[in-house]
């Protein structure tokens, strides 16, 4: 590695596809206390919590994978002490001799800090002023003026990172982690109340032969057209996000079975009646309703094996989970 990029104002690491380290600069392992021999073919997921790790899995491989670059990921490593850092990410997918790599560029979160200190800064010199409030009355003002712009600011700041946090940057939906919040929420009130929901994952039937043939700039488009239909075709307490790649969910929230079944139909004949680039698009629908013998972890599976049943069935189709379960039992 050059020396300047070694020692440069921020930290460096490449990765493989598979997200092994194969480069890391110095300056990053100064900043968290690492050397070398510490990170080198480890896994970057090792400096990351569970968080962090959907994170990465839910928006940076997907992102990579999709675009070849990802800008300003707002995540959290783990230093050698085990203390989470803040960082932006941006990170670029190339290829060399046939050999990928991913090189990512990170910047430690400092402005947040640098604003707290402001604050704390203009607090004290407040409580001098009070201390001599006759003759710093004007500054005062002024100090009061300042502390409000700082904690707007600041308000503004947490506001921003965390709708970037729960947001999919590409469609403008709510990304994997909100999903995995608000279904953690509907299971929570259905115990406590008995209120049922159900749960829809939606799949863009041949959406490889559409990055295949018009290019994946077009499968992005696809991708924020698709967001767009879910966003008029649902209710507004449904919970529609982009669960990765062209998969797509939705938790509907007092909905029994009968209602999903519904509302999944007009979801997909809007699909179906749409205008798209690339002449007709179809997507399948699997449904799963909540049980009390259910976790966040069965009902995702249930709803995922109605999918599958209905890419198997011919696709651009609809399948509640219970329709597969009621055949086995007629059989």
């Amino acid at each position: 590695m050059h020396e300047r990029l070694n020692y440069a104002p921020c930290g460096f690491m490449s990765i493989t596809h598979e997200g092994i380290i194969t480069e890391v600069n110095q300056t990053f392992l100064d900043w968290m206390g690492y050397k070398q021999a510490d990170l080198l073919n480890e896994h970057v997921e090792r400096l990351m919590s569970m968080a962090n790790k959907l994170i990465f899995h839910s928006y940076f491989y997907p992102t990579i994978s999709l675009n070849e670059h990802v800008e300003e990921l707002f995540i959290n490593f783990k230093d050698s002490k085990g203390i989470s850092v803040p960082y932006l990410l941006n990170g670029r997918r190339f290829e060399t001799n046939g050999v990928e790599r991913i090189d990512c560029i990170l910047v430690q979160m400092k402005k947040r800090i640098d604003y707290e200190q402001e604050l704390r800064s203009a607090k004290r010199q407040m409580e001098a002023a009070y201390v001599a409030k006759d003759q710093a009355l004007v500054k005062l003002e002024q100090l009061h003026l300042e502390i409000e712009k700082k904690q707007t600011e600041l308000m503004d700041m947490n506001a921003i990172l965390i709708e970037l946090s729960v947001t999919d940057k590409l469609t403008g939906l709510k990304n994997r982690r909100f999903f995995q919040d608000k279904l953690e929420e509907n299971i929570t009130l259905y115990r406590e109340t008995g209120k049922t929901f159900s749960l829809l994952i939606l799949d863009i039937d041949h959406f490889k032969k559409v990055n295949d043939t018009y290019g994946h700039q077009v499968g992005d488009e696809v991708l924020i057209q698709l967001a767009s239909v879910l966003k008029t075709q649902t209710r507004e307490a449904d919970i529609a996000a982009r669960y990765g790649g062209e998969e797509f969910v939705v938790i509907l929230p007092n909905s029994d079975i009968v209602e999903s079944k519904i509302i999944a139909e007009q979801l997909r004949h809007a699909v179906e009646l749409a205008q798209w680039q690339t002449g007709s698009l179809t997507v399948s629908i699997g449904i799963a309703t909540f049980t009390m013998e259910d976790s966040d972890a069965t009902i995702l599976k249930r709803a995922d094996q109605a999918l599958y049943a209905s890419k198997e069935n011919g696709r651009n189709r609809v399948t509640h989970i219970n329709d597969l379960n009621e055949k086995i039992l007629s059989n």
